[in-house]
């Protein structure tokens, strides 16, 4: 995958121990965690329709080039995905430029999307306790 600079960046899947290394130095990124509440969601629901949701979540609110109310469209609470985005620094345009180095100003490619679900799917699987 391509940043819109035209450099590699994140190598997709392969980077993301290197993304999640840095995610984990973050005193406000590696508070997150799924609560019992969430966590029994999860267990009910289960990953795939976790990450269906994840997916319309970010091609709503995050896909746009410009995202209504950007910065602060993605809650903190109310639903699994949200944690999982603010953990993941996969909220907002400004968390997406500074993490992953995506710039708002461009509509978010369905690579770019599946990139961010990806994401999200691997700190749940992975780095959840």
């Amino acid at each position: 995958m391509q940043d819109r600079g035209g450099t590699l960046y994140a190598n997709a899947m392969d980077d993301l121990a290197s993304l999640f290394a840095r995610i984990g130095r973050s005193a406000f990124r590696s508070r997150f965690r799924l609560n019992a509440k969430e966590q029994d969601y999860l267990a009910v629901r289960g990953l795939d329709t976790f990450l269906a949701h994840g997916q319309d979540f970010i091609a709503q609110r995050l896909a746009p080039a410009l995202p209504l109310n950007d910065g602060t469209q993605t809650p903190m609470r109310g639903h699994p995905v949200f944690v999982a985005q603010h953990a993941t620094a996969t909220c907002c345009r400004t968390c997406l430029a500074k993490w992953h180095g995506i710039g708002a100003g461009q509509w978010l490619s369905a690579q770019e999307q599946g990139y961010f679900v990806a994401v999200i799917k691997h700190w749940l699987r992975d780095r959840q306790p």
